[in-house]
């Protein structure tokens, strides 16, 4: 048994637009592969773009390929928005999102 898990919560920023893409995606790969349990916030989220939701959805991808579970602690309406502007209808993307 492993007691040395850590279990953080990942907050995105409030704009998760191409500018910062590259700066959340290192900080949310270096968290996933450092925990065990992925719990991620998206209460600041003020703004996101579609980059920003491909970088979502590659992460729930991504976490599911390591065998990990993910909590998502909170749903944006502003995420919610975007998918729904976006057309997109990814179950994988949807369950976390309650879109």
């Amino acid at each position: 048994m492993n007691f040395n898990r850590r279990v953080f919560m990942f907050t995105l920023p409030k704009q998760l637009t191409i500018t910062q893409i590259e700066e959340c995606k290192a900080s949310l790969l270096s968290y996933i592969d450092d925990n065990a349990t992925v719990s991620i916030n998206s209460d600041e989220i003020e703004k996101i773009d579609t980059l920003g939701i491909q970088l979502l959805l590659a992460t729930i991808i991504y976490i599911s390929a390591q065998n990990k579970e993910l909590t998502w602690s909170s749903n944006s309406s502003v995420i919610q928005n975007s998918v729904k502007q976006l057309g997109l209808n990814e179950a994988l993307l949807n369950q976390y999102i309650n879109v």
